[in-house]
């Protein structure tokens, strides 16, 4: 099983849902975020991780709020957003770091 570090570190974006269960946004942010996960398999990965499960984690990247949608690129944060996105504007925005 691949480290969370090897993930990040690819040269395919890696676009990174940091939620919570109990957190209504994240509960409507989900089917967008496996929609887009089949979207752009074999150009891009796409990961959730609960900020509950993994609290050293959601300290290490500051989440401070959920959702919380980061993309990594050779193991940086390309691009940060707090909050839901609609799924055409996170799609276009992973999608944009596929080409870099």
């Amino acid at each position: 099983m691949e480290t969370f570090n090897e993930i990040i570190n690819s040269d395919k974006p890696v676009l990174i849902d940091f939620y919570a269960t109990w957190c209504g946004p994240c509960k409507t942010m989900h089917p967008i975020i496996e929609n887009i996960g089949h979207e752009v398999q074999g150009k891009a990965r796409v990961l959730k991780i609960d900020v509950d499960k993994n609290p050293s984690l959601a300290a290490r990247y500051q989440i401070q709020a959920v959702p919380t949608l980061l993309i990594f690129k050779k193991g940086n944060v390309v691009w940060k957003h707090p909050g839901g996105l609609d799924k055409q504007s996170l799609l276009n925005t992973l999608l944009s770091h596929t080409a870099i």
